[in-house]
Parts: C-alpha cells; sequence; structure tokens
C-alpha cells in the first residue's frame, strides 16, 4: 500500500507561482509513474503531468507545457510540480497518483493509477 501526501497548494495572484510536493510513504518496485492530475469544479479530473521511475520521461498536457515542470526524488519517495506563470484556469484542486508497472502503461489515463492522495487546493487570482 502506497499513501501519498500533497502540500504546497495556496492562493496566488496570476502570474505567480507555486511548488507542489507530494510525499510518498513508500516506492516499492512495482511502482512505476507518478502523475499530478486536478479538478475544477463541475469538471473531470484532468491529466497534468506524469514522470517516469527514473525521471528520464517526462510528459505534460498542452496548457501547462512549458509553465510547469514535473520532478521527482526516489531517495525522498517524492515528486513535485512547480507550476511558474499561473493563470485563473489552473485553479483546480490538484492530486498526486501513483501507477504500477503494467505492459501497455498509459500515462495520461487517471484510471491507471492505483493510489491517490487527498488533493491540495490551488487558486489562481486574477
Amino acid at each position: 500500500q502506497v499513501q501519498l501526501v500533497e502540500s504546497g497548494g495556496g492562493l496566488v495572484q496570476a502570474g505567480g507561482s507555486l511548488r507542489l510536493s507530494c510525499a510518498a510513504s513508500s516506492l516499492t518496485f512495482s511502482i512505476n509513474y507518478l502523475g499530478w492530475f486536478r479538478q475544477a469544479p463541475g469538471k473531470e479530473r484532468e491529466f497534468v503531468s506524469a514522470i517516469s521511475k527514473g525521471g528520464g520521461i517526462t510528459l505534460y498536457e498542452d496548457s501547462v507545457r512549458g509553465r510547469f515542470t514535473i520532478s521527482r526524488d526516489n531517495a525522498k519517495n517524492t515528486v513535485y510540480l512547480q507550476m511558474n506563470s499561473l493563470d485563473p484556469e489552473d485553479t483546480a484542486v490538484y492530486f498526486c497518483a501513483a501507477a504500477r508497472n503494467r505492459i501497455g502503461f498509459q500515462a495520461r489515463a487517471a484510471a491507471e493509477y492505483a493510489y491517490w492522495g487527498q488533493g491540495t487546493q490551488v487558486t489562481v487570482s486574477s
């Protein structure tokens, strides 16, 4: 069982930055990708970014590419999301998630992720 705890959310003005962190209780051999998803009020949960086990592969949703950077520190069992140039459209609850290895893994699909954090609120004011 992997427990994930996000932190770093808050209220920021448009154009500002935030750094989200997600600490995992453990990252077993079976855990491959770590990802960030977000859910705005009245909307479905959407993919934001993901990173492979070794950090060599990073994926981003088109609207955040070039503004957000995902990274992970396996020694600390932690994944980060550096968010720059924030826009009010980025306002959402951000969730950290962990996925097991499997053939045909689709990193952008929420259903692939077996473990989820409780979420952290990010609010961007205009």
